[in-house]
């Protein structure tokens, strides 16, 4: 499932095409994605004006100027690409229509924003603007990571106490929006502690130590266009290159990058943990 630094940077992708652009057109080729496509969807969206694109949490938001905002969820396989315009230094041209193109904006200026997603896990949806804050998919979510509220006293009060592992409380999305599985490994990693640990029984300094290592993390896989390990793509349609950069995550048995000893991998809460346990404590 891609995480914040994929979506961030499939956004960034996106401005040139979409925001402060009319969408000429819009194409809805099937009723649903992962749930039902909203009524009049095609209709809805043609002719609306994208006055801002932004991402929350692992959503990207574009607000209309029709009051509402379409929310983009890529899923596990989906991909939103455009053609027709420069991305980098190049021209992409409009490729032949794919079989699953689902959803397509024909944008003012020429370009193209295909969504392809071949498994359907992905979601699109339309809801008012100025009702995000109630908006089911949105209004539990926590503080960006990158947001004035989220800082070293926000996270310790919100851990204070928490008898789940500190792995499970960074993923909860009504602590941190937009975490998911590789960075908290990553985070937890440099910020030396075992993903086991009841978060309630770290220290406050060390809990923290947490905001800026989070911080860091994400900036540099943004930088690095995100971890592509399955089906990310960016909007040109190239791969990110952070899973190079991985200290612990998906290196099962291979030395550790500081101490040398074997990365373990556990399972918890069904999903893989890689750490240290030497470095990790």
């Amino acid at each position: 499932m891609p995480e914040l630094p994929e979506v961030e940077t499939v956004r960034r992708g996106l401005l040139p095409a979409m925001e402060g652009r009319i969408i000429a057109e819009a194409r809805v080729n099937r009723p649903d994605l992962r749930w039902p496509l909203p009524e009049r969807m095609a209709e809805r969206l043609t002719g609306a004006r994208v006055e801002r694109l932004r991402r929350r949490s692992k959503y990207i938001l574009a607000d209309l100027d029709r009051g509402e905002s379409l929310l983009i969820h890529l899923g596990m396989s989906g991909r939103m690409l455009v053609s027709g315009t420069m991305i980098g230094g190049f021209h992409h041209d409009h490729p032949a229509p794919q079989k699953h193109d689902h959803v397509v904006f024909e944008m003012e200026g020429g370009a193209r924003v295909t969504f392809n997603d071949a498994r359907r896990f992905g979601a699109m949806d339309l809801f008012p603007t100025e009702g995000e804050a109630a908006y089911w998919l949105l209004a539990q979510l926590g503080p960006e990571p990158f947001g004035n509220d989220f800082h070293e006293d926000y996270l310790v009060a919100r851990l204070k106490g928490r008898a789940m592992p500190i792995k499970a409380a960074l993923l909860d999305q009504r602590v941190v929006a937009g975490l998911g599985n590789i960075y908290v490994s990553e985070t937890l990693f440099r910020a030396g502690i075992d993903p086991r640990r009841p978060a309630g029984r770290i220290s406050a300094a060390r809990i923290a130590s947490l905001v800026p290592v989070i911080r860091t993390v994400l900036t540099e896989a943004i930088e690095a266009g995100g971890s592509s390990l399955r089906d990310h793509r960016q909007a040109s349609g190239e791969l990110g290159y952070f899973q190079h950069a991985f200290r612990v995550y998906d290196r099962e048995n291979q030395p550790c990058v500081t101490c040398g000893g074997p990365v373990r991998r556990i399972v918890q809460s069904g999903r893989s943990t890689f750490y240290c346990p030497h470095c990790q404590h």
